[in-house]
């Protein structure tokens, strides 16, 4: 059986209307009385004309016409403001609403949905797009919807004024959607593509931006320049394009058979006139609500193309939101784990068929430290990546105190976990705040403890603002071993039961990993601790050691076990010491 079908654009777009329904329909009756309002003025004056060519002229009456019509007029001006107002400020909280679910579908998705995807895109999506269904909402209710009042008020009008001139007109609207749906099936081609670069263009400037050292290391900003170029031509092409379909069928096109009605509507007047006697003020009033005609029909081909840009802009907003995900739940209740890590026969690919893990079987207990070593590729981030829950095993199981961790919701699994990267990141904000992460459980004596620990204090304390100092984006003001020390702090100070550093000493200098070594003698007493690691001297003292090799664990012992089997740890650890190894370890 089939499984139901995702609804349409249109209708999750309506879901989101129909949250203010209320407003909206507020306004559109206060839209009627503006409509109402301004076509009842052609009718005052079409009576004003005629009392002032008829034989009794009392200008008490006409004054009381003129006083009305510019009641109407005022009634009309306000009328539209509180209505363009309403909907206005509805469609910005449609489109606020819309924003935080895109952001929060952002958190439950899967990691292995950013690993494919550009970051660029994620933003364009976020800030562009959604912007781009803002114009839709806006467009749609203060235009469409107000030119459809508008026209059907205009045909009321002139169906009272002339039933028979009134029916030729009902040729216009099945002849303007005509034109429509030409200017929408080619346009929406053009757009489709404009939207695309625009997303290609944000990726490669957030990715030219992150790498601009290496870019200018290897004297690629030529390359990049003409990279770019090319997406920025390509979309100016086609945004070209599309304005020469809307040049051609919009305001030229309306205006053409415009004056050629009016043209005709004027013979006929004309011809009328000379057969029997007829009122200035019917052709007055006819000649007025003709004219009215065009202009709603104008305001929706002006609008066509920014209703067809958030159509497609929606499309994608809605593409990631059906990207199935995980809820963010509260962790307040989840108990802490005393820290006993096993996994039975795990094996696990990125892409199907293809393992990076192959029968991977170990026990970690409460208080022990685990390395994980080998040559790049040979699965060791990997295993850390399976115990975070970041990925989904494809057989086996991971336990946590004998609890299988696909059991708990992915906050409860990380709540009392704790990681330090090799690429340390920093937030934009002070040192305190990168360390607690807002966390009101920690306080600035533990934030300072825990600075102190790792060995952070001294450079910290001589910095102007100390504690307060404001740390920029990704911290670039900041050596690599003073961000990978803060990194350290910030694991401690949540104080996680689980500890994982993945390569973290990797970019710290000798005399900062001793300080970061005799810090760890400390924090990993009583916390089951991973560590991923290339410099083999950082984990001598680890309790337990696996070497892996192509996605297999090949020996498995503490440091003097492995180095006394004199097999792939021991060449690999001569090799780091710089004594001559028989064989190359990463054979």
């Amino acid at each position: 059986m089939n499984p139901d079908p995702k609804p349409t654009v249109a209708k999750r777009l309506f879901r989101y209307a129909f949250a203010y329904k209320f407003r909206i329909l507020g306004a559109l009756l206060i839209l009627f009385c503006a409509v109402g309002a301004e076509l009842g003025g052609p009718f005052i004056i079409k009576t004003i004309i005629e009392h002032l060519s008829g034989p009794d002229k009392e200008l008490s009456s006409i004054f009381g016409l003129l006083g009305l019509y510019l009641g109407l007029l005022v009634t009309a001006g306000i009328s539209n403001f509180i209505q363009a107002y309403t909907l206005q400020s509805t469609a910005l909280r449609i489109i606020k609403n819309m924003r935080m679910d895109l952001m929060q579908h952002i958190q439950r998705i899967p990691l292995r949905f950013f690993d494919n995807t550009p970051i660029g895109q994620v933003v364009s999506r976020i800030a562009n797009d959604t912007e781009a269904v803002r114009d839709l909402f806006m467009s749609f209710m203060a235009t469409f919807v107000v030119s459809l009042v508008q026209l059907l008020g205009i045909y009321i009008a002139l169906f009272i004024l002339d039933p028979r001139l009134a029916l030729f007109t009902l040729l216009l609207p099945p002849l303007f959607a005509l034109i429509m749906w030409i200017h929408l099936k080619y346009s929406k081609i053009f757009i489709t593509i404009m939207r695309a670069r625009l997303s290609d263009m944000n990726a490669m400037i957030n990715e030219s931006i992150a790498v601009m050292p290496i870019i200018q290391a290897f004297r690629r900003e030529q390359r990049t320049i003409e990279e770019f170029e090319t997406l920025n031509v390509d979309r100016y092409v086609n945004q070209i394009k599309q304005f020469r379909v809307f040049s051609l069928s919009s305001r030229n096109i309306v205006g053409t058979i415009g004056s050629l009605l009016t043209a005709m509507v004027i013979w006929y007047f004309g011809r009328e006139s000379l057969q029997t006697a007829i009122s200035f003020g019917i052709f007055y009033a006819f000649i007025d609500y003709l004219g009215r005609i065009f202009q709603p029909i104008i305001g929706i081909f002006d609008q066509l193309t920014n209703a067809q840009r958030a159509i497609v802009a929606a499309e994608k907003v809605f593409a990631i939101m059906d990207i199935e995900g995980k809820e963010v739940e509260k962790t307040e209740q989840v108990r802490r784990p005393e820290g006993v890590v096993k996994f039975d026969d795990v094996t696990f690919s990125y892409k199907k068929g293809e393992p990076v893990l192959k029968g991977i079987s170990f026990e970690a207990r409460k208080g022990e430290t685990v390395a994980l070593v080998g040559h790049t590729g040979s699965g060791k981030s990997s295993i850390m990546n399976l115990l975070l829950g970041f990925y989904e095993i494809d057989e086996g199981m991971i336990t946590i105190d004998g609890r299988d961790i696909s059991t708990f919701s992915k906050q409860a699994l990380r709540k009392h976990m704790g990681i330090v990267l090799q690429d340390p990141f920093l937030f934009a904000g002070d040192i305190k705040f990168n360390v607690s992460l807002y966390n009101k459980e920690i306080t600035i004596d533990r934030v300072k403890q825990a600075l102190s620990d790792v060995g952070a204090a001294p450079f910290i304390e001589q910095l102007p603002n100390g504690y307060d100092e404001i740390v920029v984006e990704r911290g670039s003001t900041l050596s690599s071993g003073q961000r990978q020390l803060i990194s350290f702090a910030r694991a401690l100070a949540f104080d996680p039961a689980i500890l994982i550093l993945d390569e973290a000493t990797a970019s710290i200098d000798s005399e900062t990993e001793g300080l970061i070594q005799r810090a760890l003698g400390i924090v990993s007493e009583g916390r089951t601790t991973f560590i991923i690691a290339h410099r083999l001297s950082t984990i001598r003292e680890a309790d337990q050691i696996l070497v892996l090799h192509r996605g297999e664990i090949v020996e498995r012992g503490n440091h003097d076990e492995l180095m006394s089997l004199q097999g792939r740890y021991f060449k690999m650890y001569q090799l780091q010491k710089g004594e001559k190894a028989l064989v190359d370890p990463l054979s």
